[in-house]
């Protein structure tokens, strides 16, 4: 029997993102900070918990799955797993009960880049030592939202190979959720952040375009184009904005120039 059958309905609530469900859109039960409510199928975790009328002050940001900022705890009714994913890419199902992370408190050591006290391996030592207490239990691996291999990454950390680490976790959103799971309480994400800050500067080539870059700007060279626009009114700010040439899509790197320059 449907233990949902002989339940007296729970209004579904239309507040937030204002969220209109298909016409004869499937009503299931979700589990709100361990409230019950009825949702349209098909929402994410993140447009559910809006139309359900919570209203999101934090932990949201880009909703394309790319800053991190919703990180995920659910179960299902009658099931031990517990499961992780970023609440604006995840889509809710039946008996989920949800719980969302929007802040891990992981290890975050001060830091100079241009002062180390040591190598750059014994300085991800010093700050980070939790990374060498790894087990390889896999965990943070099967509960990355973006199939990232972290427990390769960290082992990549511990041999020094630190460029592969850098590469391996280039694709991190800083959620925190791998940290939230590890059994060595290894704050994975920014020992990560901090390696690839490490990469680029001691050991990537500095690029020569951005170089010329900074140097003109440095010498004031977009100081009269920013002032320009500084004055210009919001309208002529949005003309200007759709107006713009943009770069075709699928361009192969290094091969297009807007046919207007002065700008570059």
């Amino acid at each position: 029997m449907d233990k949902h059958k002989n339940k007296k309905p729970i209004k579904p609530l239309a507040t937030g993102d204002k969220t209109i469900p298909p016409e004869g859109a499937k009503m299931i039960p979700i589990y709100i900070m361990g409230r019950e409510y009825m949702i349209p199928e098909t929402l994410t975790i993140m447009k559910a918990t809006e139309y359900a009328g919570y209203q999101y002050m934090r932990g949201c940001g880009c909703r394309g799955g790319i800053c991190g900022a919703c990180g995920t705890f659910y179960r299902f009714l009658g099931d031990y797993k517990l499961r992780t994913g970023l609440a604006c890419q995840t889509v809710a199902q039946p008996n989920m009960v949800i719980v969302q992370l929007p802040f891990f408190p992981s290890n975050r050591p001060n830091y100079n880049l241009g002062k180390l006290e040591n190598s750059p391996h014994e300085e991800l030592r010093r700050l980070y030592p939790e990374v060498f207490k790894c087990v390889g239990c896999g965990t943070c691996t099967r509960t990355c939202p973006m199939d990232i291999d972290v427990m390769d990454y960290i082992a990549l950390m511990k041999r020094g190979d630190l460029k592969g680490a850098s590469i391996k976790s280039f694709d991190c959103v800083m959620c925190g959720l791998c940290a939230a799971r590890c059994p060595a309480q290894i704050s994975q994400f920014t020992a990560a952040m901090f390696v690839r800050r490490l990469y680029g500067k001691y050991v990537l080539p500095t690029a020569e375009h951005l170089k010329k870059r900074v140097e003109a700007v440095k010498a004031g060279k977009y100081l009269k184009m920013l002032d320009e626009l500084t004055k210009k009114s919001a309208d002529e700010l949005k003309k200007l904005y759709t107006e713009r040439e943009r770069e075709p899509d699928m361009t192969e790197p290094g091969k297009w120039m807007p046919k207007e320059t002065k700008y570059l």
